[in-house]
C-alpha cells in the first residue's frame, strides 16, 4: 500500500511509508527554513536524518543533527525542529500514530 504525501506546516510534507498497530515509519520532507513546530505525544519516537541539516529543541537541550544521524525521543519529552538545509527525517512510532491515518 501506498500512503498519501500530506502537507503538515508550511515547508513541510508527511507520508507515512509503513505502519502496524506496534510500529509506524514516516518520511517529512523539509525546505529550508521550515520549521516542525514545538509538541510532545505518548509514543516514544526514534529519528533518522536521512539528508539535510536540522537544529532540534529535545526538552531544554538544543542540538544539531545532520545525514546519518539517530536519537530518540522519549515519551511526553516537548521537542520541535528548525531545518537548516533541505532534507529528509525518517521517523518511527511506537505505538502506531493513529492520527497520521
Amino acid at each position: 500500500m501506498r500512503f498519501p504525501i500530506v502537507p503538515t506546516d508550511p515547508g513541510v510534507t508527511r507520508q507515512v511509508l509503513s505502519d502496524h498497530p506496534d510500529l509506524m515509519v514516516v518520511a517529512f520532507r523539509f525546505t529550508e527554513g521550515a520549521s516542525g513546530k514545538l509538541h510532545n505525544h505518548v509514543h516514544v519516537q526514534a529519528t533518522y536524518v536521512e539528508s539535510g541539516r536540522f537544529r532540534f529543541t529535545l526538552g531544554d537541550e538544543v542540538r544539531e543533527f545532520g545525514p546519518g544521524d539517530s536519537f530518540v525521543i522519549p515519551s511526553m519529552l516537548v521537542h520541535g525542529c528548525t531545518c537548516l538545509e533541505a532534507g529528509v527525517l525518517v521517523d518511527s512510532f511506537t505505538p502506531r500514530r493513529d492520527d497520521f491515518l
